[in-house]
Parts: C-alpha cells; structure tokens; sequence
C-alpha cells in the first residue's frame, strides 16, 4: 500500500498521545505523579497536543476534508467512525481527569479509570481500522491491534520520562516502563514480521479467479497498459534490500536504542538523565514512524493478483 505521510504522522503522534495520557491517568491514581498545576497540567495538555496534531493531520488524506464531519455517523459498522467518536469523547474526559486532580475535586479516580479506558481503546480501534481488512494480508492479522497498542504505551512511556527528567523528577516505575515495554514491543514486532513473512498467502491468482482446478493461472496480458490508481497506491513496492535496511533502523531506533537510554536516565546524573530521556523520546519516536512507514510499504491488496499474479 501508498505509505500516506499524512497517516503515518497520525497513528504515531496520537498513539504517542494517547499512551502519554494513558500513563498520566495510571500514575497519578497511583500517586507517583504530582498533581500542581503546571507539572500535570501541562502533561495532560502535551498530550491533548499530539492527539489533536495527529487527528488534524489525518484529514490531508482525505479527498475531501470539509466532509470528515460525516465519518461520525457509521459508528454502528465503522472502525473509522469509532475511532472518530472516541477520539471526540477522550478530549473531556481527560480534561475533566486533569481539572479534578489539580483542583482536588470528589471523582477524579473515576475519570482517571477512564481516560486509560479510552486512551486504549481510542489507539484499537485505530488499528482495527487495518485488521478488519481481509483483502490485505499483512493488516488482517491478530498482532497489528496488540503491536499498535503496545507501541503507543511504549511511546507514552518515554515521553512521560522525558517530561519527568525535564522537571528534575525520576521515578523507577516509570522508568521500569520506559524501559521494559520497548523489550516487549521488539517481541511484538519481530513476532509479526515473522508471521507476514513466513506465512501462507491468503489470495493466490488461482483462488481469485477460481480457476485453480485448471493448474497454475497465469495472465496474458496486463488489465491495464499504463499506471493506474489502483498500482499506486495498493500496489506499492519497496525493494527486499532497502525494507531489510528499514526493519534494521525501526528496530534499533523504536526498540533497542530508547530502552538502553532510559535506563540511563535512572541512574545518571540529572542533567545526563534529562539528556538521555529526551533522546530516548525522539528515537522512538523517529522508529516508531519508520516501522509505521514500513507497516503500509510492504502490505499489498490482493487486487493486484491481477496485474503479476504474484501471492498476496
């Protein structure tokens, strides 16, 4: 598939906002978070920032922005209307969380509850929006809702180190987060990668056109003899060497180098700490948008069996 900048900026900025909130709302029910104004305030509105950046830049996709309005109306059978719905909903629930930690107010632990509810559900249905489509082999797989879920806490937990070694503060739990959750996004991910490319194809130009029973379908000629819509953009191609070389770059950048950082952070001095947090921060960050690239880059719609005939 085209890789959309457009929605790669999307899933990553409001997956990181969301996985920031998310560990806002956990760690202050905990009381491992200080609940002043600016400190927490500005926690709650940094993530808010990223969600509203990512949702905002999700509409350049659209062929029509001013219609987007109108995706809020199939919630009943749309993963993207869902996602629509609680992506409008977690902006007062979190912001109600926030105005009751601060100001002390009777409920706060409910609304906290909540917004890690609808922080997790808000990034699944994002990744749903990819499992629930069969014809694309590489999305319709049990490990794209896990691995975007698991991503976005990840992401949420550096930036909430970073934020954190930026106020002079640390805290072992979250930097036990900070550095376990990469370990098990890398599981995550190496898991699926393996699943995509070791796994039987779901669509073969035999079972598409149903002439299987006939041996081996090969075409005659192309369906179309210049570039169409359909080629661009669900019939995107990246060469083996260079996805090879992007996995490798996701993997260190997403994974590797963040969790070794942030366990730096611990137990330097606080300006290394606040050093390293940050760069542990934007290498995921930066990763996360390479194995995002990477995640649309190598799927392929099986419409294009019927241009090469190659399995999908």
């Amino acid at each position: 598939m085209h890789p959309a900048y457009s929605v790669i900026l999307f899933t990553t900025a409001s997956g990181t906002g969301y996985g920031l909130l998310a560990f806002a709302a956990l760690f202050s029910l905990l009381g491992r978070l200080p609940g002043d104004a600016w400190f927490l305030g500005g926690l709650v509105a940094l993530a808010l920032a990223l969600i509203a950046g990512g949702l905002l830049s999700s509409t350049f996709h659209l062929g029509r922005p001013e219609r987007a309005w109108r995706a809020f109306s199939q919630w009943r059978t749309s993963w993207l209307s869902r996602e629509g719905v609680l992506a409008c909903l977690s902006f007062p629930v979190a912001l109600g969380f926030a105005a009751g930690r601060i100001f002390g107010l009777a409920g706060t632990a409910g609304l906290a509850v909540a917004t890690i509810a609808i922080s997790i559900a808000t990034v699944a249905t994002t990744a749903m929006i990819y499992a629930s489509l069969r014809p694309i082999r590489h999305w319709h797989h049990p490990l794209v809702p896990l691995g975007y879920v698991v991503f976005a806490g990840q992401a949420g937990a550096a930036w909430l180190q970073m934020w954190q070694a930026l106020w002079g503060r640390a805290d072992p739990m979250v930097t036990a987060a900070a550095v376990l959750l990469p370990a098990v996004g890398l599981i995550v991910k190496l898991a699926y990668w393996r699943a995509v490319d070791t796994g039987r194809a779901a669509s073969t130009a035999e079972t598409a056109t149903g002439l299987g029973r006939f041996g081996r379908v090969r075409p005659l000629d192309p369906p179309h003899t210049s570039a169409n819509y359909l080629l661009n953009e669900m019939g995107y191609r990246v060469a083996r060497r260079h996805a090879a070389k992007l996995r490798g770059y996701a993997l260190a950048l997403a994974f590797v180098v963040p969790s070794m950082l942030s366990a730096v952070a611990l137990v330097g001095s606080p300006g290394l700490a606040a050093t390293a947090a940050v760069v542990a921060a934007a290498a995921m960050s930066l990763g996360l948008v390479v194995e995002r690239w990477l995640f649309f880059a190598e799927a392929r719609h099986s419409v294009t069996l019927y241009y090469d005939a190659q399995p999908v």
